[in-house]
């Protein structure tokens, strides 16, 4: 299906990464938040409305909203934390096009012990390498402009927050970018995390290497898409009616 209308574009592609999310079990209740940059209203954002199971939303039910709290577009209210996170990261940081939080097991869990970190001790990993940023201060739910904005700064030139005690943030240039490396982060989340439970010492790779095999993976700029769009065939086969763009 092709779409030349680039917001309905984004409806869309936003809606694939929430179900897909839940799909893969990223998602916890109704909370966390996925938000898109409206292309050409960047003053403007996408974000699941409050309320709807990620494996419930369609494209007509994700609220258009801007910086200040006000629903733009949209029948549904939004999460407050939703502004305070996803609004402040999007005017901070003008690559953060595509911004993902969830709370997903693994990698939540790594950001709930000391010094919890990526290691270097996987393939997948190794595609995070130097991508990274690590929020070390919880300082309560994000009900704030300066949380928002502390969570901006501490994301600096990052794709990836972890907030310790929290969660973390993926951002991107395209939802099949961020999805893609929100899918891939939990993965190796949860490889290392298996592999922290047998109690044997994790077997890094040396930075040379990793830096190398880093440079490999970012020199592939079709996968990310390929694995998107196959996201959406089986949506398409399994989830009928889940491109509903009228209310």
């Amino acid at each position: 299906m092709l779409v030349n209308d680039p917001v309905t574009q984004a409806r869309l592609d936003l809606t694939t990464a929430l179900r897909t999310a839940a799909r893969h079990g990223l998602n916890e209740g109704v909370c966390n938040h996925f938000s898109m940059a409206v292309p050409g209203r960047e003053e403007l954002f996408l974000v699941n409305p409050q309320g709807l199971h990620w494996s419930e939303v369609t494209p007509a039910d994700l609220v258009m909203a801007d910086g200040e709290g006000n629903v733009v577009e949209g029948k549904y209210p939004v999460e407050a934390t939703a502004f305070f996170i996803h609004a402040r990261i999007h005017q901070g940081n003008p690559r953060a096009q595509v911004v993902l939080h969830t709370h997903m097991p693994y990698a939540t869990a790594l950001t709930s012990i000391s010094d919890g970190r990526i290691e270097m001790c996987t393939q997948n990993a190794f595609r995070f390498w130097d991508r990274i940023a690590y929020d070390e201060q919880y300082s309560g739910v994000a009900l704030s402009n300066d949380e928002g904005d502390r969570m901006c700064r501490a994301l600096g030139d990052k794709d990836i927050l972890f907030l310790r005690n929290h969660g973390v943030i993926v951002t991107g240039r395209s939802v099949a970018q961020a999805y893609d490396d929100l899918y891939y982060l939990e993965r190796t989340a949860m490889v290392q995390v298996l592999a922290m439970q047998t109690g044997r010492p994790l077997h890094n790779i040396d930075e040379a290497t990793v830096a190398h095999a880093a440079r490999q993976i970012a020199n592939d700029t079709q996968q990310a898409f390929l694995h998107f769009e196959s996201l959406k065939r089986l949506l398409d086969r399994d989830e009928p009616g889940w491109r509903r763009l009228a209310a």
